[in-house]
């Protein structure tokens, strides 16, 4: 999981390398997460378009956006697709899973889900504020749904500052039990088997 340099981003890292089920691994260049976008500049806009970046999912809510705009809003890569419902921005995030907007945003989710499967060819970002909850969630999503084990995804969670790999076991454990897996809470909340496959076959 190369731990990427772009000037001014402080929680970036490339999801490619990572394991999964049968041998296998995430491509590289494929799916990256990063923090907000608020410092780059010219050189870190640049870094971003030379990497292949053909998609940025900026995950954070409204109010967030328009307070605090992304210097990439005006590139035709931009999507805003807020993960999780909280007009308020005072959700409460329990510290030992994300039950509570897993359960709570479902439709928002999928979003963020359809928007990496139906992105043009090249690598999607995924970013929210310091990219570790919305974005650890949408992250794990899509790397399960890639075969990657419960523990390489929670292990790759914990890499963010603050988080430990429980948090997000608790998660996937949570969908496992209330919903019967991955693809059925995703299908259950509006996604299409074939958006589920084009995310698989995206990242491996």
């Amino acid at each position: 999981m190369p731990k990427l340099r772009w000037p001014d981003l402080r929680n970036a890292r490339d999801l490619g390398g990572i394991a999964t089920v049968g041998g296998g691994q995430i491509r590289e260049r494929t799916l990256i997460r990063t923090d907000n976008h608020n410092r780059l500049d010219p050189a870190g806009r640049a870094a971003i378009r030379a990497y292949g970046v053909s998609r940025i999912v900026d995950l954070r809510w409204e109010w967030e956006a328009s307070k605090y705009p992304s210097p990439m809003a005006a590139d035709e890569r931009y999507r805003l697709v807020p993960a999780c419902f909280d007009p308020t921005g005072d959700e409460d995030i329990p510290p030992d899973s994300y039950r509570l907007m897993v359960d709570a945003s479902r439709d928002r989710l999928a979003a963020a889900l359809t928007a990496i499967a139906e992105a043009p060819p090249g690598g999607v970002v995924l970013h929210c504020h310091a990219g570790r909850d919305r974005t650890g969630v949408v992250v794990a999503l899509a790397l399960h749904l890639a075969g990657a084990s419960a523990e390489s995804i929670a292990d790759d969670y914990a890499l963010s500052d603050n988080s430990t790999p429980a948090t997000m076991a608790n998660t996937l454990a949570h969908l496992t039990a209330v919903y019967g897996g991955i693809a059925e809470y995703l299908i259950g909340s509006g996604m299409t088997p074939a958006q589920l496959a084009a995310i698989r076959a995206r990242l491996t």
